[in-house]
C-alpha cells in the first residue's frame, strides 16, 4: 500500500520538451486529485533540460527529505554530439553560431580526446544554466544578452564510452555513454570535447539512462501516470495530509 503523504519515491522517464517543473506539477496535480487534498509536498532529485529525456526521480511527502541524498548518486547518460558547429547554449535551444573544420578528425583522435575527460576534471558550467550569479540564475542573464562569467568547478566523470562515430557525413556526429557524478553538465562536456578536437561541438540529443540503481526501463511514463495511479492501493494519513506544498 502506498502512502504519498508519509513519502514515496517515484521514477519517471521525462518526455522530450517537458521541463522538470512540468513533470513535478503533473505528479502533484494527479496526486492531490486522487488524495482529495489541496497541498502535497513534491520535488525532484535532479533536473533535466527540456531537450533531454530519461530518468527523473520524484519524491513526495516526507520522502522529499531524501532529495539531496538522491541528487548525489551516480548518473549515466547517452549523448549525441554534432561536430563542427557550436551554439550559445551548447545544445539545440539556440541556432548554430559558428562552424569549424572537421576533416582532420579521426576515430583515433576522438578516442584520445575522450580519455582526457575521465576522472576529476575542471568544468565551466554553461551560461545558459541554473547557476546563481549575483542572486540571479545565469540563464536569465544570458537570455537578456548579458555577459555571464562562471567559475570552473571540479567534478568526476567515471566513464566515457564511444558508442558511435559517424565522421563521413555532412554533419559528423558522435554518440557517447557518460557515467558521472553530481554537477556534471553534459552540454558543457560537448563543448569541451569539440575544443579538444580542435573544432566545435554541441549536444543534439541526451538521454539520462540511470540514476543510482534506477534504470530507464524501471521508469513510468508521466503521461500514463493517472492510469497507473488508478491501479494502486493508496493509504491516507490524515496528520500528514496538509504538508506545505513545495
Amino acid at each position: 500500500m502506498m502512502n504519498f503523504t508519509k513519502g514515496e519515491t517515484l521514477r519517471f522517464n521525462k518526455p522530450l520538451g517537458w521541463t522538470s517543473f512540468k513533470l513535478v506539477w503533473t505528479v502533484r496535480n494527479q496526486l492531490t486529485r486522487r488524495l482529495g487534498v489541496k497541498k502535497l509536498k513534491v520535488g525532484h532529485a535532479g533536473t533535466l533540460d527540456p531537450l533531454a529525456t530519461g530518468v527523473m526521480i520524484v519524491c513526495t511527502g516526507k520522502a522529499t527529505k531524501r532529495i539531496e541524498e538522491l541528487q548525489g548518486q551516480t548518473k549515466e547518460y547517452v549523448a549525441t554530439l554534432r561536430l563542427g558547429a557550436t551554439t550559445p547554449s551548447y545544445d539545440l535551444e539556440h541556432a548554430v553560431d559558428a562552424t569549424y573544420p572537421t576533416a582532420h578528425i579521426t576515430r583515433r583522435l576522438v578516442e584520445e580526446a575522450l580519455e582526457r575527460f575521465t576522472g576529476a576534471i575542471e568544468q565551466v558550467p554553461p551560461a545558459y544554466s541554473a547557476c546563481m550569479v549575483d542572486g540571479k540564475r545565469a540563464y536569465t542573464l544570458a537570455r537578456k544578452g548579458k555577459a555571464v562569467e562562471l567559475k570552473a568547478k571540479t567534478l568526476v566523470i567515471d566513464e566515457i564510452e564511444l558508442l558511435d562515430c559517424s565522421l563521413d557525413t555532412p554533419e559528423p556526429t558522435l554518440r557517447v555513454r557518460v557515467v558521472c557524478g553530481k554537477g556534471t553538465y553534459i552540454r558543457a562536456l560537448a563543448r569541451d570535447i569539440g575544443e579538444a578536437l580542435h573544432s566545435g561541438a554541441h549536444l543534439t540529443a541526451l538521454v539520462r539512462t540511470r540514476v543510482g540503481d534506477v534504470r530507464l526501463e524501471d521508469c513510468l511514463d508521466p503521461e500514463s501516470f493517472r492510469d497507473w495511479l488508478d491501479g494502486q492501493e493508496i493509504a491516507t494519513d490524515e496528520e500528514d495530509i496538509n504538508v506545505k506544498s513545495k
